[in-house]
């Protein structure tokens, strides 16, 4: 399996280096005009906001509409984008941008949802920091086919005045837990902070996590994963709410943790704790900590269905999102403090404060679902 994928992906990588050259000029005419359906999580109102300001910038330099679809998943644009190629609609497509990483990217990759090898040819690439992991995406090649648009770690918030010193793994959290009932938990899978919590999980209760950055086989997940289940069974008795019931998502850990109930919240994003506590839903004695052993990290990435209607208006969104004043203004504490993808001497204001904690790359994108899928059958109720 692991030798077929090598070879599907040297093919892929033969096919995508015989790019078309793109016009910059030609294409910041033709974008004129246009309206860019870009499809991305609408969960955060830092999130909202920050897209509106980049709408307004984008109409004004570049007469260029950028309508931000709110998604609770991007699955749901990945499926709309199956059904548009399942009818051959091969132009004037619904979506025109989306914001992706891992699974989903490897899933439209693998259905010709994208075409167009881009990202090195945007005239921003150049402020791109290298020395991240920006030609990769969970292990898969990204081939020019999504631009690097930020960095996410998951850590975890705690308040100091409640807790001098919080879990620094997940077996501290299984004592801590067993110590407090009813105190820990983590959002619902197959929500994106859930599953991840999952994978962080394993990848340190593993005996061997290696296994993790190949592609899941059948014959030997359970065997692979089985700690993880015996940690959660555990877990899950001395969890708020008994692991009968699971906070919907991130924002619902951190609502949780400022009303009290819960002493751990999570986050994919090391300043959203600042953020939180400038618009008033954290108290200013809440702190952000990654575990001893490193956080998940990854790189969120933008990207062009292949059946788009408004391509150029695309591309010249995305580089508009890769240039440093959109990076600073993405990365400032009081916006959406999300850390930025660019070298840090293009960044100004308060996101060159940002810091990134040790890093753990993500396994295979492959062991997501089947992660889900076991979760589901076993705690899904």
């Amino acid at each position: 399996m692991y030798k077929l994928m090598t070879i599907i992906t040297l093919l892929l990588l033969s096919g995508y280096s015989h790019a078309k050259t793109i016009n910059w000029p030609e294409v910041e005419k033709k974008a004129q005009g246009q309206t860019v359906y870009f499809y991305a999580w609408g969960g955060s109102q830092n999130i909202n906001n920050y897209l509106r300001w980049a709408n307004k910038q984008l109409q004004t330099q570049y007469s260029v509409t950028l309508k931000h679809v709110k998604v609770t998943d991007i699955s749901e644009a990945i499926t709309r984008l199956l059904a548009e190629k399942t009818a051959a609609k091969n132009s004037g497509g619904s979506v025109d941008m989306v914001w992706i990483n891992g699974e989903n990217f490897k899933s439209m990759k693998m259905h010709g949802l994208i075409d167009l090898p881009f990202a090195n040819q945007l005239p921003n690439w150049q402020y791109v920091d290298k020395s991240f992991p920006v030609e990769s995406d969970f292990a898969e090649p990204t081939l020019g086919l999504e631009a690097p648009w930020g960095i996410g770690q998951l850590v975890f918030i705690y308040d100091k005045q409640r807790i001098h010193n919080p879990p620094s793994s997940f077996a501290e959290m299984l004592t801590y837990a067993t110590a407090h009932p009813g105190r820990l938990s983590y959002p619902r899978p197959p929500s994106f902070h859930g599953t991840s919590f999952l994978k962080s999980a394993l990848l340190e209760l593993s005996l061997d996590p290696q296994h993790l950055y190949q592609p899941v086989e059948s014959d030997t997940f359970m065997q692979i994963s089985a700690p993880l289940w015996d940690y959660l069974d555990a877990f899950h008795k001395v969890a708020w709410q008994q692991g009968e019931r699971f906070p919907a998502s991130s924002a619902e850990t951190i609502q949780l943790l400022d009303d009290g109930q819960l002493d751990l919240a999570i986050t994919f994003n090391p300043n959203e704790v600042i953020s939180a506590q400038l618009n008033g839903s954290l108290a200013s004695s809440t702190d952000t900590y990654a575990l001893q052993a490193g956080a998940l990290s990854n790189i969120h990435f933008l990207s062009i269905p292949w059946n788009a209607s408004a391509k150029e208006g695309a591309l010249v969104a995305i580089n508009f999102l890769l240039s440093p004043a959109a990076q600073s203004k993405k990365g400032s504490l009081s916006q959406w403090g999300d850390p930025t993808i660019l070298q840090s001497q293009y960044i100004t204001g308060s996101a060159k404060k940002t810091k990134l904690f040790k890093s753990i790359p993500e396994p295979h994108p492959s062991w997501q679902r089947a992660l889900e899928a076991e979760w589901q059958k076993r705690y899904g109720h």
